[in-house]
């Protein structure tokens, strides 16, 4: 309860910090020629050149209406806080080129805020990568990027259809993410909702993402990591990892995922590394509290994680992963393999806790199980399945 508590307090002390009670500067995008049914990408750069050059707090605003827009980015730092607030229908125009559509850019004190959707038209180009048989996929345009920034709040925003991941988050620091909306078919590749990597402090709360890909993964360096009361489905689940396949990949720790609810995805919660791995490590990584309704393999640990035959998989993952539990994770899986924890031969995982599990399994392959690899797991509370035993 406690834990629940700080988030909630650490939620509305950063929208009061950034919202409440100071007035702004208002830089209309109308003002700098943009026009509904156009294309505004000059028009929101100019924009907001003119905002973060502003003494004192200034609120970008891109009113209701629908509006064309090619790739945009929007540079810090700025001389105060800064917010843009999206109420009209931004839809992605041109071919898709580039690693990025939006992209904020060193900035402190940001609030990206309002009803408004980002249509990245993902349709155009999810057919060009073939991952499949292509070692590395193409760059395609991932909707909004956020790199380097800090002491941030995202809210209420939709992310429609993006070619790529949807948003992206990079070198950040303490930043929430609240009531954001997330949107693509199951169909869709490579679409993940939220990726992190090498952040601190990053909340995502009461969001609802359904996708093609992972609904929420982090990458290396995700450090202090809270993701609670996220609605996820369809897609991937929630996924720690890939993890150890480029060298130099900084520790995982402190992820907390609290109070999920994940419908029709193909895996739950999920730690996955490379086999054949650069070294590295994964702790202090925490589930709880998680309803699952008919999804593949509901709980994961996957160290033999090897997508299209891209690596060497008899040769043992180099991660290190321990101080790991599942609590109170209930609900349906729709394989017979409820819970899999495949570690790592060469480094077994540590201190892994499973404590009162409730999946149930209505197919007709057998019961309900677990299935466990160099890993002793500490046991408690109700277990169904049956708790694993130790397989060589």
């Amino acid at each position: 309860m406690g834990l629940k508590l700080s988030i909630v307090t650490i939620s509305m002390l950063l929208l009061v910090k950034f919202i409440v009670n100071a007035e702004c500067n208002i830089f209309d995008v109308r003002n700098y020629g943009a026009k509904a049914n156009a294309d505004i990408t000059q028009a929101l750069t100019n924009t907001w050149k003119a905002a973060c050059a502003s003494a004192g707090p200034s609120k970008v605003v891109i009113p209701g209406g629908k509006y064309r827009m090619g790739a945009v980015k929007l540079l810090g730092p700025c001389k105060g806080r800064i917010e843009v607030q999206v109420q009209g229908y931004l839809q992605a125009s041109g071919s898709p080129t580039g690693d990025s559509w939006v992209s904020f850019v060193h900035v402190d004190l940001l609030t990206l805020s309002g009803s408004g959707t980002f249509d990245g038209q993902g349709k155009t180009a999810w057919g060009q990568n073939d991952c499949v048989k292509s070692k590395y996929c193409n760059k395609l345009p991932i909707n909004i990027r956020f790199d380097f920034i800090t002491n941030s709040v995202i809210r209420d925003i939709t992310s429609l259809d993006s070619k790529q991941f949807h948003i992206n988050v990079l070198g950040c620091k303490n930043v929430t993410f609240q009531h954001v909306t997330i949107t693509a078919p199951e169909t869709s590749p490579n679409t993940d909702g939220i990726h992190i990597g090498r952040s601190t402090g990053i909340h995502i709360i009461n969001s609802n993402i359904g996708t093609g890909d992972d609904c929420v993964s982090l990458g290396d360096g995700s450090r202090d990591i809270t993701v609670e009361k996220v609605t996820c489905g369809p897609g991937h689940g929630i996924s720690i990892g890939s993890l150890g396949k480029y060298p130099g990949e900084e520790p995982v720790s402190g992820v907390k995922v609290i109070g999920c609810t994940l419908t029709n995805t193909m895996t739950g919660v999920r730690i996955k590394t490379w086999p054949d791995s650069h070294a590295g490590i994964a702790t202090d990584m925490h589930f709880e509290d998680i309803i699952m309704n008919n999804v593949g393999n509901p709980i994961i640990i996957d160290q033999v994680y090897c997508p299209w035959n891209q690596c060497k998989a008899q040769i043992p993952s180099k991660i290190k992963i321990s101080n790991v539990s599942f609590k109170n994770i209930r609900g349906t899986s729709k394989y017979r393999e409820a819970v899999k924890l495949i570690c790592s031969r060469g480094v077994p995982c540590e201190k892994v806790q499973l404590q009162d599990i409730d999946l149930a399994y209505s197919g007709k392959e057998g019961p309900v199980e677990y299935h466990c690899i160099n890993v002793r797991p500490t046991i408690s509370g109700k277990q169904n399945p049956p708790a694993c035993t130790v397989k060589a």
